[in-house]
């Protein structure tokens, strides 16, 4: 069974940064695109980066592009979030997801969730 545990979340203010964690564990990792998605209070999950299983391709929402970057160690079976210049609308829950094949294809193929960190930016 897959199992994602994020950490690295907390309460920051605008212009800091954070980097979220993602272990993953019952999968063979390196098989598989990963991905983070966020949620704030009263709103969708939306995605947020996804990284393919080299770590060789990423793709970003506008809302973060150049400001957060996506990478993982496939040695340790660890996807991480690096988040600059953080602002008050980044304030979510975020989860690490698995996907199912090597590459960042339908963002509705990601199949496998972590329980989410909560990361809120005061103004």
């Amino acid at each position: 069974q897959v199992h994602l545990v994020e950490s690295g979340g907390g309460l920051v203010q605008a212009g800091d940064s954070l980097r979220l964690s993602c272990a993953a564990s019952g999968l063979i990792f390196n098989n598989y695109a990963m991905g983070w998605f966020r949620q704030a209070p009263g709103k969708e999950r939306e995605f947020v980066a996804g990284i393919n299983w080299s770590g060789g391709a990423n793709k970003y929402a506008a809302s973060v592009k150049g400001r957060f970057a996506i990478s993982r160690d496939n040695a340790k079976n660890v996807v991480y979030l690096q988040m600059n210049s953080l602002k008050p609308e980044d304030t979510a829950v975020y989860y690490c997801a698995a996907h199912k094949s090597p590459q960042i294809g339908a963002l509705t193929d990601f199949t496998s969730w972590g329980q989410g960190t909560q990361v809120t930016v005061s103004s």
